[in-house]
């Protein structure tokens, strides 16, 4: 059987990390939990678990915190958790059942990570696999009997093990502060960490994390982008111009995007708001039927689905169209309820 320590970070998670904790207590055999700066019971409920508590001084760098937490760690395996998940009865069992099982090749297991869709996370799956099981020490491998080499992609297992997330808030305004400070400090944001800015602000952005990042998505539009991301720095932009109220440059950015093969329901979903917020009910209905039926979205899954679906029982609601808005009503709340 492969030993696990269990590696949390943790700030002020009172409320929850007991409920964390008690889901994995029957997996781990070292718990490390890292403080990075809590100012309530968080560090006293942790020492009522496991005496490998340590203090991290916190400077808006999680990977900072993880490898610190990795540093502590003994077993022959890794697990990362954080205090907003849970590992329900019927997965510690999966899990302990993998202890005993596990390959000694595997160096990684990924697990399905679910309810995400629920608590507004900055992901557009309910459920997907993430590597949560690391294999602490690699040994590195020769191969082939010729042209020999050094085999440098990890052995993956995907697991059939469910962590549940329940988050009891949002974290989109520690995100944002951290993303802006990392470019006024004029750091490189990486392709995956621009990604998820983005994703983030259409999921729990407000009007002034928009107007923040404008600048910088802006810049980086005028580079020589793959078209995927390019889709995604419209969205943002032409989002802007919504909340300026500025009609060239909705104009200018939704016709890039409209321009080219992949349109995003983002796009034409914003363009229907501008058109639906000056009473052109008529204009408004085509870009959110166009959202719903013939785009995809890029950024939130909800532009897609339900929102534009609300906008058209609006729009045939202002229109006099009862029948019609009653309709896209109930395709709004059959969307919701997948």
């Amino acid at each position: 059987m492969i030993t696990i320590s269990v590696c949390l970070i943790v700030k002020n998670e009172e409320k929850i990390l007991a409920r964390c904790l008690d889901s994995l207590k029957e997996i781990a055999d070292e718990l490390i939990i890292v403080d990075t700066g809590s100012n309530d019971g968080t560090k006293q409920i942790a020492l009522s678990y496991t005496d490998k508590v340590y203090d991290f001084k916190w400077e808006d760098d999680f990977s900072s915190a993880r490898n610190f937490s990795f540093s502590k760690s003994s077993m022959e395996y890794i697990y990362t958790a954080d205090a907003d998940e849970v590992i329900d009865t019927e997965n510690r069992s999966k899990f302990i059942k993998l202890k005993q099982s596990l390959l000694p090749e595997i160096e990684i297991v990924q697990m399905l990570y679910k309810n995400q869709l629920k608590h507004n996370t900055t992901y557009n799956f309910d459920k997907e696999y993430r590597p949560k099981l690391y294999k602490r020490l690699r040994n590195f491998k020769w191969q082939d009997p010729i042209h020999e080499s050094v085999v440098l992609e990890p052995v993956i297992y995907n697991s059939d093990i469910e962590i549940i997330h329940m988050p009891k808030s949002n974290h989109g305004k520690r995100d944002f502060y951290i993303f802006q400070k990392l470019i006024k400090q004029g750091k490189t944001l990486s392709i995956k960490v621009q990604n998820m800015y983005a994703r983030e602000l259409f999921i729990a952005g407000t009007e002034s994390d928009f107007m923040e990042a404008e600048e910088y998505f802006e810049k980086l539009g005028e580079k020589d982008l793959p078209l995927d991301r390019l889709k995604q720095i419209q969205c943002i932009l032409v989002h802007c111009g919504l909340i300026k109220n500025n009609p060239t440059q909705i104009m200018k950015y939704a016709l890039r995007n409209v321009a080219i093969e992949k349109t995003s329901s983002e796009v034409c979903y914003d363009v229907g708001e501008f058109y639906y917020r000056h009473k052109d009910y008529k204009e408004a209905i085509i870009w959110f039927y166009n959202a719903a039926y013939e785009t995809e979205s890029f950024l939130n899954i909800h532009y897609s689905g339900d929102y534009p679906l609300n906008r058209l029982a609006l729009c045939y609601e202002k229109l006099g169209q009862h029948e019609q808005a009653e309709s896209y009503k109930k395709l709004a709340d059959e969307w919701s309820s997948k």
